[in-house]
């Protein structure tokens, strides 16, 4: 049995398409992010399986409602666990979303028509659905490590349908 044919692309052409990871300027590179901020949730990985099961609790620096770093520059001086992802990194981690622009770039994939180098607005990632805003629970200064586990959501790692349509809804 043979694979269906890929799908041609539309975004032939764009940066991300013609430039590898490793190619790309530090605000390429930056542009890829498309500020859902399901990184910045608190996870756990079963020690048997390696299955990584995703809170709503969000790291300290995390401004839920911007979905943004409150101190981005120096994240990884108050937060030494942050992982700073890499073209290295995105290759290997098991626990970045499956929306996410580093890995789809990184796999060869369409970015989605919420994400921002695409629509050209920030905002989309909100109205897809994807983001963080609104869902998260509490901080880790707030919420004990050994409670996590009552805090282990599905949501970060599936996408809303009106995230996976083609492009985006009328309104």
């Amino acid at each position: 049995m043979t694979a269906p044919p890929k799908r041609p692309s539309t975004q032939e052409g764009f940066f991300w398409k013609t430039k590898t990871l490793e190619e790309m300027s530090n605000a390429e590179w930056e542009s890829l992010c498309d500020g859902c901020a399901r990184c910045c949730l608190e996870k756990l990985e079963d020690e048997d399986t390696g299955k990584i099961y995703f809170t709503h609790v969000s790291c300290k620096l995390l401004d839920s409602g911007l979905c943004a770093c409150k101190d981005y520059p120096n994240r990884s001086d108050k937060v030494p666990d942050c992982v700073r992802l890499t073209p290295e990194n995105v290759r290997t981690l098991n626990w970045l979303p499956p929306s996410c622009g580093y890995k789809l770039v990184a796999e060869g994939r369409d970015l989605y028509w919420w994400h921002p180098l695409i629509s050209g607005d920030p905002n989309t990632v909100h109205e897809a659905g994807v983001s963080v805003r609104g869902r998260v629970q509490g901080t880790e200064d707030e919420i004990p490590d050994e409670d996590l586990e009552d805090h282990i959501v599905q949501w970060p790692a599936l996408l809303p349908k009106r995230a996976r349509l083609k492009k985006r809804p009328k309104a």
